[in-house]
């Protein structure tokens, strides 16, 4: 008998594609939404790699122009077509502002001082809203994901059992199929979390970094604007 129910067991398709189609309704969805959310995840991680690495690069490009020795106000003339990248929006911001408090008569307005770090500080909040979009959906993924898969096994053992209830068997070849089923939900749950939450914690603090550039770019850059202010 119990050579029978290996033969039988071994019989079944366990392959990947297999079990997904055998799996219920409730699993498939569940395991499909797992899918969906690991390529999403994927998606938004090649797309952070690259944009840091971009972000990264314009920062040590701009960094040369503005320690070049070059006036302060040609280098501002000198962006055709407006600022191009983060940096550069920061710069472009303090040196509006800048401008924008001075007089017909050539004297300052009072309180630039303060208006020109507020004005820096936006053009940098409104970077790192772009800069940390799509962090958050790695967080809930990271989060959210093995609970997800947990779900799905829960309901295929349950699905499982009710065949066995059904079959009035416990025969191996009844068993294998139902509980194979319900784990790859779990298994598809840790393959989408754990990528998520490995590259939201190397993305959040290569964000970080950057964020702290542009803030001490600023804060530098507020120095020189305040010596031209009590000269």
């Amino acid at each position: 008998m119990e050579q029978e129910a290996l033969g039988l067991a071994q019989e079944i398709d366990f392959s990947l594609l297999a079990l997904f189609m055998r799996a219920t309704f409730t699993v498939k969805i569940v395991m499909i939404m797992l899918i969906v959310a690991s390529f999403w995840s994927w998606s938004i991680i090649i797309q952070k790699f690259i944009s840091y690495r971009s972000a990264r690069a314009s920062a040590e490009g701009f960094d040369r122009m503005f320690w070049s020795g070059d006036p302060l106000d040609e280098l501002y003339d000198n962006m055709d077509g407006g600022p191009k990248n983060a940096p550069e929006r920061v710069f472009a911001a303090g040196m509006t502002e800048w401008r924008r408090s001075h007089r017909e008569d050539g004297r300052l307005i009072a309180g630039a001082g303060a208006r020109i770090d507020r004005s820096m500080d936006v053009a940098i909040s409104k970077e790192a809203e772009g800069m940390n979009a799509g962090l958050s959906f790695l967080a809930s993924v990271g989060s959210t994901a093995p609970f997800i898969g947990l779900f799905g096994t829960v309901w295929g053992i349950k699905t499982a059992f009710e065949d066995i209830a059904l079959a009035q068997s416990t025969n191996l070849a009844v068993v294998a199929p139902g509980i194979a089923e319900a784990l790859l939900a779990t298994a598809l749950g840790l393959l989408a979390a754990i990528p998520a939450v490995i590259f939201y914690n190397k993305l959040s603090a290569d964000s970080d970094r950057i964020l702290g550039g542009y803030e001490a770019f600023a804060d530098e850059f507020s120095t020189i604007l305040s010596r031209e202010l009590d000269a």
